[in-house]
């Protein structure tokens, strides 16, 4: 295999083993985490190994932005993916957001974020 051919292999499996990297840290520190803040930032880990996975599939190399006004229509890149990450950017924000505020009501009622050390609820 030419060094070429075997550099845009190697780029092309890139992300998406940056993507597995990424799903594998933050799995195994959702696993282990002690802290519920903690918890938050592992999660948004997770899901921005979603953003590198679907940029990974919707990528063409030399494609272009596929804005076609001035321009004939030639390879681009896939819309509809760059627009699902777009979504799951601001999806992942607002979850983040809402969970955050939950864990702050959780430590004004109880004292703690240490899953462990909180007790069941009681009637």
């Amino acid at each position: 295999m030419p060094v070429g051919q075997a550099l845009d292999h190697a780029t092309s499996l890139l992300p998406w083993c940056v993507s597995a990297w990424l799903l594998g840290v933050g799995l195994y520190a959702i696993l282990t985490s002690r802290h519920f803040v903690h918890l938050i930032g592992c999660l948004s880990v997770v899901q921005s190994s979603t953003y590198v996975l679907l940029l990974a599939a919707g990528y063409r190399k030399g494609a272009q932005a596929p804005i076609f006004y001035s321009h004939p229509p030639g390879i681009a890149v896939d819309p509809v993916l760059q627009a699902l990450v777009l979504t799951d950017v601001v999806i992942g924000a607002t979850v983040t957001a809402l969970l955050l505020a939950l864990v702050l009501q959780l430590h004004k009622r109880r004292g703690t974020l240490d899953p462990e050390r909180l007790r069941p609820m009681r009637r």
